[in-house]
């Protein structure tokens, strides 16, 4: 059974109790918003040290990080490392999009050591394993999702919304087809005059993911990559089908969450989240930052996590994390630490915004930390740790009173701690 089952069927599963334990919430509540599809539970029933987590706007909001292999670089154990990395600084998911070496070796080790839902996207291991796009059959589709949901992926975006009428609408935009899914499944479209695959065969691939409860992940294949192609007809028509889709995927109980860009100013953002809602009646919607600019490379971490937090706050449930590397190359361990430190900010600020219960908590108590110069209670309050002690300590070893910027004289707190002394003592 799917949690979508459990949730129709008015029980509460053992993983909707562990996400209200998590969240504070009643788990009443939990049960009642995946019955409604705003809230997903990625579980699958093989992935066995799996400590679930809720996707959906009455929740936190959650990040997740993208790893994996290429064809030119890394390997399992670094791929391990970045997990390690991933799970230890705070990503609430990861997905493997390896694309190079052993694939399901790779898959199989993350999986064995992940106590976070892991997703992936299966066309990369059918063109991998065909070696070209156009080799490719639904059968082959079909047998390498269910290989992978055996293996206990919790969640897969499936590429099925673009279809053959949308890609003129694609051809006079200045980067075309950015999403790698989107771009190999497009080719195949064009030169077989057939429509997508994964749309005509949807029906088989949802008889799949119920039988392991893996979540769907609806892919934007048309998402603009950059902010002129934002919000363009071609976007607009594939939500549309994505939202027919969403319907279907609640038809066969299967969890399901819809994808979104990209490159999207922040004038456009909270249209965006708004025409997400309504065309695919409030499923969680995951998005790709989104980057609010285009000329920063090597600070993309920074242009999509503003993007992000804008996001979040509008209607995003779930944010694909983006680190410096974007467009540039495959990303490193440190990479991915700045790409989630980055959205752990966006996600944190968005919900503080929005109110949720509790979100204020830490800040208020490393505030507090801060006035009383605990130097130890700002590290453990923050969320990266490690980094701020080492900042610390490159201007002061020594515990202080002050800071290597303003000194024992100019420090504005203490300044204002005494002041503030003085005046208790006088009154």
């Amino acid at each position: 059974m799917t949690q979508l089952d459990y949730a129709r069927e008015k029980v509460i599963s053992k993983e909707m109790k562990k996400v209200a334990e998590k969240e504070n919430l009643d788990p009443e509540l939990i049960r009642s918003e995946v019955e409604r599809g705003r809230l997903i539970i990625p579980a699958n029933i093989n992935h066995k040290n799996l400590d679930p987590m809720g996707i959906g706007r009455k929740l936190t909001t959650k990040i997740n990080a993208n790893i994996g292999t290429s064809a030119v670089s890394s390997g399992i154990d670094e791929e391990i490392e970045k997990l390690n990395y991933s799970m230890k600084f705070g990503a609430d998911t990861i997905m493997d999009l390896s694309t190079g070496g052993d694939l399901d070796a790779t898959r199989i080790a993350l999986l064995e050591r992940s106590t976070i839902p892991i997703g992936t996207v299966p066309l990369y291991q059918v063109v991998y394993e065909k070696h070209n796009i156009m080799n490719s059959t639904i059968d082959d589709f079909l047998e390498i999702i269910e290989r992978q949901a055996q293996q206990g992926v919790d969640y897969m975006t499936i590429h099925c919304g673009m279809l053959l009428r949308m890609l003129p609408l694609a051809e006079n935009r200045i980067m075309g087809i950015v999403s790698r899914g989107g771009s190999l499944l497009a080719k195949w479209m064009k030169r077989q005059d057939k429509e997508n695959p994964l749309y005509t065969g949807y029906d088989d691939i949802l008889d799949i993911l119920h039988k392991y409860d893996v979540s769907i992940s609806l892919g934007d294949s048309l998402r603009p990559g950059c902010i002129a192609d934002a919000t363009d007809e071609a976007q607009i028509e594939e939500l549309k089908v994505l939202g027919e889709l969403t319907q279907r995927a609640w038809k066969k109980n299967v969890q399901v969450m819809v994808e979104g860009p990209g490159h999207i100013p922040m004038d456009q953002i909270q249209l965006n989240m708004d025409l997400q809602k309504e065309y695919c009646h409030e499923a969680p919607f995951y998005v790709l930052g989104p980057l609010v600019t285009d000329i920063a490379p090597g600070y993309d971490h920074i242009t999509s996590s503003i993007g992000a937090t804008m996001a979040a706050y509008h209607g995003a449930s779930f944010l694909c994390y983006v680190t410096p590397k974007e467009h540039l190359g495959l990303p490193n361990k440190e990479d991915v630490r700045a790409g989630i430190i980055a959205y752990k900010i966006a996600a944190h600020a968005a919900d503080v915004a929005r109110g949720i219960p509790g979100a204020k908590e830490r800040d208020n108590q490393l505030s507090r930390a801060r006035a009383k110069f605990d130097w130890k209670g700002q590290y453990d309050l923050s969320l990266d740790p490690e980094m701020a002690k080492q900042m610390r300590e490159e201007g002061l070893e020594e515990d202080s009173e002050f800071c290597s910027m303003c000194g024992p004289k100019f420090c504005s707190i203490k300044v204002s701690n005494d002041t503030f002394r003085d005046v208790k003592q006088v009154s």
